[in-house]
């Protein structure tokens, strides 16, 4: 069991993000969805009665790590002050979580960075990251990079 777990903060639509992260992921899994209560005599308020039996929080797994994505409004929005590092053994598993990540509207950002479609932050990066910046020029070429291609280094 994790001893932290990140909690991500979606804008009511978690269950649409849980199911993108499953399908590029294909090691993930759901461990539990819990979901607002159905009345006022269980703690909403009046402005929330439209949420009533809605999902609150769906905890899954990908890659090993254990994530929480609470359905909790517009109020917070992601941002690159925090992402997720996927180490890669290859240039092909490389493209692949790039494309399967920017797909649908997510938007490249430089050295290996871009966000989902849902804003969350990602670093593509191979795993012998520190290998490859002991060659010449190496930062200046990746600094030049939006997706990392390795034999370019």
């Amino acid at each position: 069991m994790n001893k932290i777990i990140p909690n991500l903060w979606f804008d009511h639509n978690a269950q649409e993000a849980v199911d993108f992260y499953l399908s590029i992921f294909k090691d993930g899994k759901i461990i539990r969805t819990t979901y607002y209560p159905k009345s006022q005599n269980d703690g909403l308020a009046d402005f929330q009665q439209d949420l009533a039996g809605k999902v609150l929080t769906i905890e899954f797994e990908i890659l090993g790590m254990r994530f929480i994505g609470i359905n909790a409004g517009p109020h917070f929005t992601f941002s690159e002050a925090i992402s997720l590092m996927i180490p890669c053994q290859d240039q092909t598993e490389i493209d692949y979580y790039w494309e399967s990540l920017t797909a649908n509207g997510g938007q490249e950002s430089v050295c290996g960075w871009l966000k989902d479609k849902f804003g969350l932050s990602w670093q593509i990066c191979p795993a012998h990251w520190e290998e490859l910046n002991k060659k010449p020029g190496a930062f200046k070429k990746m600094m030049g990079m939006k997706k990392i291609i390795i034999a370019d280094f």
